[in-house]
């Protein structure tokens, strides 16, 4: 099991406060499901085990895990909407949330699906992290792409798989995330990933630039990626095709995925069910150092708490945002993990709402952790009385 502890990755957590449109992106018309079945059928993919929770756990275990279910269903019936929330402690397997079965747009939580599918190929020995990799011009996407400054400046930027990592993880880079898609394989590869380690529960869509231009009404055209082509273009699709292309977006999300697919998925990192020790903790630690999001699930965090997190955003259209996301692992002072997923499918609601949403759901996990721990405390006491 990886153990990666809330005193090393709080060393090398970045304190900048970051917070921009993480990302718009999945295809419409993508066969993506034929190639998950062919994966699955090339690949023998044996079950996986997951830990199973203590049959008989004691008293105030369980009310502590029903008092955290009855949080999230208060969370989630005075938020309203498409609120997904789903929880996984690691360390035993159990779970809870609510509406943790919705399929959800992810938007720039995708990430870390590339990322997990260029650090598996790297663990086999097929792909140099080190490399060089050239990302000019013809590679910038669109939305937040802090990269394109440098190469609109220079005509390129020299770099390596492993920079790219940390610009598409840490600050949510679309053309770094892109460039990293291309030279794992592209969409298959990661939906190959996906089914290989059965990571259940998550679609992977055709990348940003088809993705992005399909949610609003558009097909891509590589001008959308200079200057404000894409928003020039967006602003002339009439009404009726907006709305109908971002509404079969939120309908059935090339990109969707469920809360508890993704805590799931996460808890399995951090057990080193899917990578190994060493590059699951290598994972995680550059995960707590992203700079998105920083009062979203981060903003709940109390003292000696690290969370390793990816967040993703979606588009605009008539006062509604498509994916509002904040999905990670939580560490506790005493390295305990909790794998935690907060998506909100389509919201009206103000920007600061959500945050504080998602803030208080980092707190109602905290609380079941101290519970669990003072549960503990009585039990070893009343062991020692009777011994």
């Amino acid at each position: 099991m990886i153990r990666t502890t809330a005193a090393l990755l709080s060393s090398t957590i970045l304190l900048t406060a970051c917070g921009t449109a993480d990302d718009p992106q999945p295809p419409y018309g993508v066969e993506w499901g034929d190639e998950i079945r062919e994966a699955k059928v090339k690949t023998a993919v044996a079950a996986t085990p997951t830990p199973t929770p203590t049959p008989t756990p004691d008293p105030q275990v369980v009310e502590a895990r029903d008092a955290l279910s009855a949080t999230f269903d208060r969370i989630g019936q005075e938020f309203g909407g498409s609120l997904g929330i789903a929880v996984v402690d690691v360390d035993t397997g159990w779970s809870t949330g609510f509406n943790q079965n919705a399929l959800l747009p992810q938007q720039s939580v995708s990430k870390t699906w590339v990322t997990l599918t260029a650090l598996e190929m790297a663990e086999k020995g097929q792909l140099d992290l080190d490399s060089p990799i050239r990302v000019s011009r013809e590679d910038l996407t669109l939305f937040h792409q802090p990269i394109r400054k440098e190469i609109l400046r220079m005509g390129a930027v020299e770099t390596t798989i492993g920079e790219l990592i940390e610009r598409a993880i840490q600050k949510s880079d679309n053309t770094a995330n892109n460039a990293i898609l291309q030279r794992v394989g592209g969409p298959a590869a990661v939906r190959a990933m996906l089914a290989r380690n059965g990571l259940e529960g998550i679609r992977f869509g055709p990348g940003e630039k088809p993705m992005q231009s399909a949610i609003a009404g558009l097909e891509w055209r590589d001008s959308y990626s200079y200057e404000n082509n894409f928003f020039d273009a967006r602003d002339k699709v009439p009404d009726a095709k907006r709305r109908l292309a971002f509404e079969n977006y939120l309908a059935d999300p090339v990109d969707g995925a469920t809360p508890i697919g993704i805590a799931r998925a996460l808890a399995r990192i951090e057990r080193g069910e899917v990578l190994s020790e060493k590059r699951a903790e290598e994972f995680l630690t550059i995960m707590s150092n992203t700079s998105s999001g920083p009062r979203r699930l981060k903003g709940g965090r109390a003292d000696g708490w690290v969370i390793s997190h990816k967040t993703g955003t979606g588009q605009f259209w008539n006062g509604q945002q498509s994916g509002y996301n904040d999905v990670g692992v939580l560490f506790a002072p005493d390295s305990s993990a909790y794998a935690v997923a907060v998506m909100i499918g389509v919201t009206e609601r103000p920007t600061i709402q959500r945050m504080d949403m998602m803030q208080s759901v980092t707190r109602a996990v905290i609380a079941f952790h101290e519970a669990l721990a003072a549960a503990s405390e009585v039990k070893s006491g009343s062991e020692t009385d009777d011994s």
